[in-house]
């Protein structure tokens, strides 16, 4: 079957080594970054770093939110990081298209404009439903950076290269979830919870204009696909015809939600658990720098021992760690400080995991990069957030929901990679 310009074997695994081990001829591939890596490296961080910046900065402002807005129920604030994490599921769908279509870079400018607008709008939203709002089409706009950036990682990479690239842009990225608590809470402590969305506005406008000037087009002009329906149904088919995007989507999926319960609840659980909400951020900077240095170790040792071997022993040690973790607090041992070094090392295992999953699920997918990096951060993502409301609207002054929130996602991410390399783990391919 030939959908516009895409061949669909009928047999799967003959279609999946078909897009891997041809080049498409059509639009051919480019021999690395069109700027100096480094300076990729950053670009790609910096843009992947808005969405961190848009829900990490807001967990100090919760509570000021709520009692500003005239929220009623504590956890209802936490629909702010929600409708963002919603939006951002959601729009994916709409950017993949659209960044086949008209090129990476149109998309990124489109998208970091209107993204700096739903932010002024947040800033001066006078009630919580108008707020709500405006986070979910902010999340929409930047989705685009979650689809088009991904893509053109893979114009650029593939395979290991690929995932070294976005292991090096994650450790970038992750300085942000590490300082953007402490930039939140010391903007509430001298101005309005509103000053965070202006800030943020502004910086989504700096990483605007450096995009503009530095980043060309990465998607070949051959390589543009027409918006016709045919197409990208045909794309959506074969995205979820390869056994390797539908397996590793499904673990980042159920990873992902546990990620958005921690994101809901840490406010709750640092203030009320453990009665210390001023250490929000060393709490939250411990976890996200276990997370950067997972990433780091993960650029440098991925072309050496492999995605698959690395990723699947971080689960399996996810799931350890979280057993133990609800061993302890049974046995009343936990304290902010236990908490704080299982969690870390959950989050390590997490970066390990996620980092390797995108690269292995896109790794058949170069023909229809855009919009198989759309369905399948849709997927994972719009999951993700309703597994992880349904973690945060659990907290009643416990962490044991985000704990065993982790270790269910763990298990259900090791039964999808089992199924998908059927039983074959752990290789260091």
């Amino acid at each position: 079957m030939q959908v516009a310009g895409l061949r669909l074997a009928p047999n799967r695994a003959r279609a999946a080594r078909a897009v891997t081990d041809q080049p498409n001829t059509a639009a051919p591939a480019m021999a690395g970054a069109p700027i100096h890596f480094v300076e990729f490296v950053a670009l790609v961080a910096s843009m992947m770093s808005l969405t961190a910046l848009g829900i990490d900065s807001m967990l100090p402002s919760l509570p000021d939110i709520g009692r500003s807005l005239h929220v009623a129920d504590p956890n209802a604030a936490q629909l702010v990081i929600t409708a963002f994490v919603t939006g951002l599921g959601i729009g994916q769908l709409l950017h993949g298209p659209l960044a086949d279509r008209f090129g990476r870079r149109r998309l990124l400018i489109v998208a970091l404009s209107a993204y700096a607008v739903c932010n002024v709008a947040c800033a001066l939203a006078g009630s919580f439903a108008l707020l709500l709002t405006a986070r979910v089409l902010g999340g929409m706009a930047i989705a685009a950076t979650r689809v088009a950036v991904v893509a053109m990682v893979r114009d650029c990479y593939h395979g290991r290269a690929m995932a070294r690239v976005m292991s090096i842009a994650f450790m970038v990225f992750m300085i942000v979830p590490v300082i953007a608590p402490t930039f939140g809470f010391a903007v509430v402590q001298f101005a309005s919870w509103r000053m965070v969305f202006w800030i943020i506005g502004g910086i989504t406008l700096a990483v605007l204009a450096w995009f503009s000037i530095r980043m060309p087009e990465t998607l070949h002009p051959d390589g543009r696909m027409p918006l016709s329906p045919a197409r990208i149904i045909g794309a959506w088919k074969a995205t979820f015809a390869d056994r390797w995007s539908v397996g590793y989507t499904i673990g980042s999926a159920a990873l992902m939600g546990a990620l958005y319960g921690y994101l809901n609840s840490i406010e709750q659980i640092t203030a009320e658990t453990f009665g210390q909400p001023t250490l929000l951020a060393l709490v939250f900077a411990t976890t996200a720098g276990a997370m950067a240095v997972a990433n780091l170790l993960n650029a440098r040792l991925v072309m050496r021992l492999g995605t698959r071997l690395i990723s699947h022993g971080a689960v399996a040690l996810m799931i350890l760690l979280n057993a133990g973790h609800l061993l302890a607090i049974a046995l009343g041992l936990e304290s902010l400080i236990v908490f704080m070094i299982l969690q870390g090392l959950t989050m390590a295992c997490f970066g390990l995991a996620t980092s390797n999953f995108s690269a292995m699920a896109m790794e058949n997918m170069g023909q229809i990069a855009g919009i198989a990096s759309s369905v399948q951060g849709c997927a994972s993502i719009t999951l993700g957030a309703v597994i992880g409301l349904v973690i945060g609207q659990s907290f009643t002054g416990s962490a044991v929901p985000l704990v065993v929130g982790f270790l269910g996602a763990s298990l259900v991410a090791l039964a999808a990679i089992a199924v998908t390399e059927r039983g074959r783990l752990f290789r260091p391919i």
